[in-house]
């Protein structure tokens, strides 16, 4: 019995060519759109870390332009919540290879 491919195995993610490209907020509420989030959350608090986490997880994994990664992702603060986001394991071998200093900051 031949087992079918995940689907991670095939999905290609974003990863910007410079992380100075992200200049998203980092104060204030952020609503994503549909096409990044299409739970009930949609809506994220800045000034709560689990809902930048979860906010950064779901922009990083379902990002399908380059604009989304620049638009809500911002430099400083993804490197610091670098180590504790739940990523899939290709998403997380994407980004680290292009910036290796994310692994030091994990």
């Amino acid at each position: 019995m031949n087992a079918k491919p995940r689907y991670t195995s095939h999905r290609v993610y974003l990863v910007p060519a410079d992380l100075g490209e992200l200049t998203g907020p980092v104060d204030g509420v952020v609503r994503l759109p549909m096409r990044l989030d299409w739970s009930e959350q949609g809506v994220y608090h800045l000034s709560d870390s689990s809902h930048v986490g979860l906010m950064y997880e779901r922009v990083i994994r379902e990002a399908t332009r380059m604009d989304d990664l620049r638009m809500y992702l911002n430099r400083e603060t993804l490197i610091r919540i670098w180590p504790y986001l739940y990523l899939p394991a290709a998403v997380r071998k994407a980004w680290e290879t292009r910036f290796p200093g994310l692994v030091r900051a994990a």
